[in-house]
């Protein structure tokens, strides 16, 4: 681990790195959040969506995301916020991307052992600083990125705001608005309305008599319609869970209903990953995802049930981290796209033939998901386009857009026939 004081830099390789701000959790230890904040000209941010953050979670340029939160354990375990870049994505007006946490309800003083981390794509560890001697503060830089000589270098930061992130967003150009006005305390009698001039009476009309013994039918009422929810829609919070071995993991009931979520999972040194999707009473019935590489780094999908909160199985020899993220995170294409091993692909073109590439050892599948037939039901219509063994190379018609769950050990590539 490379641990660098505050006020130090070191370069940074110009690829995907993920940065983690952690600290330990306890009793009356306040929530942290942290956010990413892109600089142009004059060190200040070209609008807001150069603000991402947990209510913002993805920069246009596809350069920076939110991860979220790994989950909460005991009264005492670590905890972390996180955020993935793609430094080779950044803009080129772009020279400074600022990391920064907040926190509400307390000071960062009641937040023990907070630090930030930088890890590449495979989790080695590039940068680590502590970030111990807060008191009264409520918004922390913990960091920055900045272009230097044609490359990247990280600089661990560590100054306070006493402000919250409206404060710091404000010093970079972010325009907060006003809070609303506060709500009235105990005792307070608003103003009387003046009243109302009175309308003149209108005698209502005498109903018609009712015939002896006929009795009176029940009026006619269409039922309610069930309401249409696009699976491609939905933006929420993300989430990150970890564990090890097999645990059953319960999402956050307030995941949109009705809509697909991208799953996306890391674990190193196992011999199988796997997560399937459980049914009302927490039985697995039926695989998301299966990886049987020693390093995983997966991405796979799931549709929110429409009357329960989604509930999954993961399964690992090793540590794992899984994240619950919007349909938005997934990559999208209408003409060509590469990927390693397991990936989720969201497919917006015409029908027509896929041409699939696969370079590895093992299975290679590609489902096609579209969305419910019959609004009443959970079950989305799911394809096989493709189903060989190590070096593949298949076309494959395809009727239209739709989710493509792509599974392989190897390096693949994607191209529309034209």
């Amino acid at each position: 681990m490379t641990q660098i004081p505050r006020g130090a830099d070191i370069a940074v390789p110009p690829q995907a790195l993920h940065v983690a701000v952690s600290w330990r959790t306890g009793y009356g230890v306040p929530d942290v959040d942290v956010s990413a904040l892109l600089l142009g000209a004059g060190e200040r941010v070209r609008g807001d969506a150069d603000l991402v953050f947990y209510n913002h979670s993805g920069h246009p340029s596809g350069a920076v995301r939110h991860l979220g939160k790994s989950a909460p354990g005991a009264p005492g375990s670590p905890a972390a916020d996180w955020l993935w870049l793609d430094l080779a994505r950044v803009e080129p007006e772009v020279g400074r991307i600022v990391i920064a946490a907040s926190v509400d309800g307390g000071a960062f003083g009641q937040v023990p052992e907070l630090d930030v981390r930088v890890t590449d794509a495979a989790g080695t560890s590039v940068a680590y600083c502590a970030m111990g001697g807060a008191t009264t503060e409520t918004a922390f830089v913990c960091g920055e990125l900045r272009r230097q000589g044609g490359g990247w270098r990280f600089r661990a930061t560590g100054r306070g705001y006493a402000s919250g992130l409206a404060g710091l967003a404000t010093e970079f150009g972010i325009v907060v608005e006003p809070p609303p006005p506060p709500i009235p305390g105990p005792g307070y009698v608003p103003p009387r309305p003046a009243p109302a001039p009175a309308a003149p009476l209108v005698p209502l009309p005498r109903p018609l008599p009712v015939p002896p013994h006929v009795p009176m039918a029940a009026p006619l009422t269409d039922p309610l319609p069930v309401p249409w929810v696009d699976p491609y829609d939905g933006e929420f919070r993300p989430a990150s869970y970890q564990g090890r071995g097999k645990e059953t993991v319960r999402c956050d009931p307030a995941l949109p209903p009705g809509r697909w979520v991208l799953l996306e999972i890391e674990s190193y040194h196992s011999l199988s990953t796997t997560i399937e999707a459980c049914d009302a009473h927490g039985r697995a019935e039926g695989y998301l995802l299966a990886a049987y590489e020693d390093d995983v780094r997966a991405r796979t999908v799931a549709l929110v049930p429409r009357t329960r909160p989604l509930t999954l199985r993961v399964e690992a020899d090793a540590p794992w981290t899984l994240r619950v993220l919007p349909l938005s995170h997934a990559r999208r294409f209408d003409s060509h796209v590469e990927g390693l091993a397991h990936d989720l692909v969201i497919y917006d073109g015409p029908s027509g033939v896929l041409d699939f590439v696969h370079r590895g050892e093992s299975r290679f599948t590609v489902h096609q998901h579209t969305p419910p037939q019959d609004p009443l039901y959970d079950d989305e219509e799911q394809e096989l386009l493709v189903n060989g063994i190590g070096e593949v190379r298949v076309g494959a018609p395809v009727p239209g857009p739709g989710l493509l769950r792509i599974s392989g050990d190897g390096p693949w590539k994607c191209a529309v026939r034209r």
